[in-house]
């Protein structure tokens, strides 16, 4: 499970389900991955936890969107990353392309 105590999370194979819990809180989910969706929740949790020791409040809800928060920084931050580094290979692309393109224009002639 994704919580401190660490209870062994409960799969189901035969409908894909799998129980975790994030911040002492079981939750049967399902998806094609089981394990992805543990370390999702572990994942999670973790945030949860790192927020709670970070701020005096116990409200799980108010955690659980600070927590959220935090995972859509991260999120925006690496695809604005992404973002600048694809257009800064597209760039370069589009550059490398006219060059070659120059080189076969200029073997055409000569050859």
């Amino acid at each position: 499970m994704a919580t401190a105590t660490r209870h062994n999370p409960v799969k189901d194979v035969s409908n894909g389900s799998v129980r975790v819990e994030i911040f002492d809180q079981a939750y049967n989910l399902r998806g094609s991955d089981a394990d992805y969706i543990i370390r999702l929740a572990e994942y999670v949790d973790a945030k949860m936890r790192a927020v709670a020791e970070q701020t005096n409040t116990i409200d799980t809800v108010r955690l659980a969107v600070l927590a959220a928060l935090n995972i859509a920084d991260e999120y925006h931050l690496l695809r604005r990353k992404q973002e600048g580094g694809s257009s800064s290979y597209q760039q370069r692309t589009h550059k490398l392309v006219d060059a070659l393109d120059e080189v076969l224009a200029d073997a055409r002639k000569t050859g």
